[in-house]
C-alpha cells in the first residue's frame, strides 16, 4: 500500500499513456505549471500528438533528446518544404508546429523563426499507437527516428511502452481467455468419451500449431534484412525461447497422451462421479467468476501501480525553459516487491476459491440425508472462511511466493549473465535448480489443496492441518495416485489448449506492429493470464476431486461401514473407487507375475 500511494504520488503515468513535450506538457490534457518554465501549465486537451521539430536528425545525449517536442492536434500528412506550407497547415488545421510563443502570423515574419520551427522540409508522418507520436514516414527518417527514439529507451520503458500500446489488443486477448475457459468449463461438466476425443485432438493440433507459428516467426525475423532495432532484436530473442519451451512441452504432453490414452473410460467416469457432487451444490460452477472479478480488479491496479513506478520522477527546468523529469532510481527499483505482491496475491485471492470450494464440498459430503442436501453450503463455507481460516489462505500462498521467488531470482541471474562465458557445470547447475524449485512449486500447491480441505474438515489451522494432511496422504496414497492422475491431467489439457489458442491470437494481433514495442512481454503476460484464468475456472473441478477423495480417506479412517459406523460416502462413489483399486491390483498381479517369470526363466542344454 505503501509502495502504491508513494508510486501515484511521485509519478505521472499520462506522460507514459500520452507523451510529453519539452515543457513538461502532458499532451491530451489539461496540466499544473512548472516553477521556472514559462510555457508548461497549458491546456492541451486538444492537442494530443507528439510532435518532433527535428524527426529526421534525431541524437540522443545522455538520455535526452536533441529536438524540441511539442503537442500538436494533428501530424502533418504531406510533406512540408517552406515556412509559408507551415503556415498555411497550422491556419487550415489549427495544428501550430512552431515553438508555442510563437504565433502562426510570424512564421515568415520573425528573423529567429528558423530556429523556434521544424527544420525544412517537414517528412509526411502519421500518429502511432506508441505515445501518440507522429512518426516519419520517409524510410531515411524513419529509420533514424525510431532507430534513437526506441534504443536509447531503457528496457522498463520499452516494456511499459509495449505494454500500452497494445492494450486494446491484450484486453481482447483476456476476454478470449476468459470465453474459452467458460467453454471448458462446461464441456466438463457434461464430459462424454467423445468430448473427450475431441478435446486431445484439440489439444494435439494446438500445440503442434502454436510450435509451427512460432518458429516460423522467428525465422522470418531471422532472416529479415531491415532488423535494427532493440525492440525487434529482442523480440527475436524472445520468440527463439519461446519456441524452445513450446516445442518442449509439446513433446513431453504428447508421450503422456500417448501413455495414458487407454484410461480415457475411467476419466469420464471420474468426471460423472465429480459432476453429480456438484450437482448437490451447483453454484460451485459461478465461483471462478468472481474470483475472475477480483483478479481482473487486482491485475488493472498493479498494472497502474507499475506504471506509476516507471514513470516516477522530478520536473527540473534546463536551459531555454525546457523541463526534463530525472528519474527516481530508488522508487523505480521496487517494481522487484511490486512482482512479489502480484505473485502473492494473485494466490491468495485463488486459495479463497479453493478453500471455499472444499467447505462446501465438505458439507455435502459429511451430510448423512444425500436426498436434502444441506442449504447455502457455499455461503456457510465463505463466513468460515473470512471469520477463522484468513490466517490459513495467507500462510498458504505465501509459502508458494517463497517458492517461486527463488526461481525468480535465478532466472534474473541466469538472464544477467547470459553474455559471459559460462561453464557446462553452472548451466548444469541451473537447470537442476530451475527443475527441483518447479517440482516443489507443484507439491506444494497439491498439498496446500489438501490442507485447506483437511481445515474445512477439522477447522484446525495452516500447520495442524498440513500435519494431518500428509499423515492420510502417506497412509492412504494408492487411493490419491490411482485417481488423481487421470481426472488432473485431462483438466491440465483443458488448460493448455485455452493458452494455446490465447497465444495464437496474441501472435498474429502483436506481429503486425513488431518494430516500434516490445511485444514479446505483453504476449508473456496475456499467456500467464489465460492460464490464471483458465486454472481459477477449471480447478474447480480439481478442487472438487481432491477434497472427495481426502473426504474419502477420513471417511475410511473413522468409519468401517457397519451398521454402528456406516460411511458418509454414496455406494456409486464406493463402487467406483473400489473398480479402479481392483485394476491397480491386477495390474500390479500381472507385473509381478511377468517379473517371476523373468527370474524363473534359465538356459537349458539341447538334448538331442
Amino acid at each position: 500500500m505503501f509502495i502504491m500511494g508513494y508510486s501515484v504520488a511521485a509519478g505521472a503515468t499520462g506522460r507514459l499513456l500520452f507523451g510529453y513535450d519539452s515543457f513538461g506538457n502532458v499532451c491530451g490534457k489539461k496540466n499544473s505549471p512548472v516553477e521556472g518554465a514559462p510555457l508548461s501549465g497549458q491546456d492541451m486537451t486538444l492537442k494530443k500528438y507528439v510532435f518532433f521539430l527535428n524527426s529526421c536528425n534525431l541524437e540522443a545525449n545522455e538520455g535526452r533528446l536533441s529536438s524540441t517536442v511539442l503537442c500538436v492536434s494533428s501530424c502533418p500528412e504531406k510533406q512540408l518544404d517552406t515556412l509559408e506550407e507551415v503556415q498555411l497547415f497550422a491556419n487550415s488545421s489549427g495544428s501550430f508546429l512552431c515553438v508555442y510563443s510563437l504565433n502562426s502570423f510570424n512564421y515568415t515574419q520573425k528573423p529567429n523563426a528558423d530556429s523556434l520551427c521544424p527544420r525544412l522540409p517537414v517528412p509526411p508522418s502519421k500518429s502511432f499507437p506508441l505515445f501518440n507520436r507522429c512518426v516519419p514516414q520517409t524510410p531515411e527518417c524513419y529509420s533514424l527516428f525510431a532507430s534513437v527514439l526506441i534504443n536509447d529507451v531503457d528496457a522498463l520503458h520499452r516494456i511499459l511502452s509495449g505494454i500500452m500500446s497494445g492494450r486494446d489488443t491484450i484486453l481482447g486477448l483476456c476476454i478470449l481467455a476468459l470465453a474459452l475457459s467458460l467453454a471448458m468449463m462446461f464441456t466438463f461438466r457434461f464430459i462424454t468419451t467423445l468430448l473427450v476425443h475431441i478435446l486431445i485432438s484439440l489439444v494435439i493440433v494446438g500445440l503442434l500449431f502454436v510450435c509451427s507459428v512460432l518458429w516460423w516467426l522467428y525465422y522470418d525475423y531471422t532472416y529479415d534484412l531491415s532488423i535494427e532495432l532493440d525492440t525487434e532484436r529482442e523480440n527475436m530473442k524472445c520468440l527463439l525461447g519461446f519456441a524452445i519451451v513450446s516445442t518442449v512441452i509439446t513433446a513431453v504432453l504428447l508421450v503422456l497422451i500417448f501413455v495414458l490414452r487407454k484410461r480415457i473410460k475411467l476419466t469420464v467416469e471420474l468426471f460423472q462421479v465429480i459432476n453429480k457432487a456438484i450437482s448437490s451444490s451447483p453454484f460451485l460452477l459461478f465461483q471462478p467468476l468472481w474470483t475472475f472479478a477480483i483478479l481482473i480488479f487486482f491485475w488493472v491496479l498493479w498494472v497502474a501501480v507499475l506504471l506509476s513506478l516507471g514513470t516516477a520522477g522530478a520536473a527540473q527546468v534546463i536551459k531555454g525553459g525546457q523541463v526534463e523529469y530525472k528519474p527516481l532510481s530508488g522508487i523505480r527499483y521496487m517494481w522487484w516487491y511490486h512482482l512479489i505482491g502480484l505473485i502473492w496475491t494473485s494466490e491468495f485471492i485463488l486459495a479463497c476459491q479453493q478453500m471455499t470450494i472444499a467447505g462446501a464440498v465438505v458439507t455435502c459430503y459429511f451430510n448423512r440425508n444425500k436426498k436434502d442436501p444441506p442449504d447455502r453450503p457455499i455461503l456457510s463455507s465463505l463466513s468460515i472462511l473470512f471469520c477463522y481460516h484468513q490466517g490459513t489462505v495467507v500462510k498458504g500462498s505465501l509459502v508458494i511466493t517463497l517458492v517461486r521467488i527463488p526461481r525468480t531470482i535465478l532466472l534474473y541471474i541466469y538472464n544477467t549473465l547470459k553474455e559471459k562465458q559460462r561453464s557446462a557445470w553452472s548451466r548444469c547447475a541451473f537447470k537442476c535448480c530451475f527443475c527441483c524449485f518447479w517440482c516443489l512449486d507443484k507439491c506444494l500447491c497439491h498439498l496446500n489443496q489438501n490442507v485447506y480441505t483437511t481445515t474445512a474438515i477439522n477447522g484446525t489451522d495452516f500447520c495442524t492441518s498440513a500435519k494431518d494432511a500428509l499423515k492420510l496422504l502417506s497412509k492412504n496414497s494408492s487411493h490419491f495416485t490411482s485417481v488423481n492422475c487421470f481426472g488432473d491431467f485431462i483438466i491440465f489439457l483443458g488448460k493448455v489448449l485455452v493458452v494455446c489458442f490465447t497465444v495464437f491470437g496474441g501472435l498474429m494481433a502483436f506481429n503486425y506492429n513488431r518494430a516500434l514495442q516490445v511485444w514479446a512481454i505483453p504476449l508473456l503476460l496475456v499467456a500467464f493470464f489465460a492460464y490464471l484464468v483458465a486454472h481459477s475456472f477449471l480447478s474447480v473441478f480439481e478442487t472438487v476431486l481432491d477434497a472427495l477423495f481426502l473426504c474419502f480417506t477420513v471417511d475410511l479412517e473413522t468409519n468401517d461401514g457397519s451398521s454402528e459406523k456406516p460411511y458418509f460416502m454414496d455406494q456409486e462413489f464406493l463402487s467406483f473407487v473400489t473398480r479402479i483399486n481392483k485394476l491397480n491390483d491386477a495390474r500390479a498381479q500381472r507385473d509381478q507375475n511377468s517379473l517371476r517369470n523373468e527370474e524363473g526363466t534359465e538356459l537349458r542344454p539341447i538334448v538331442r
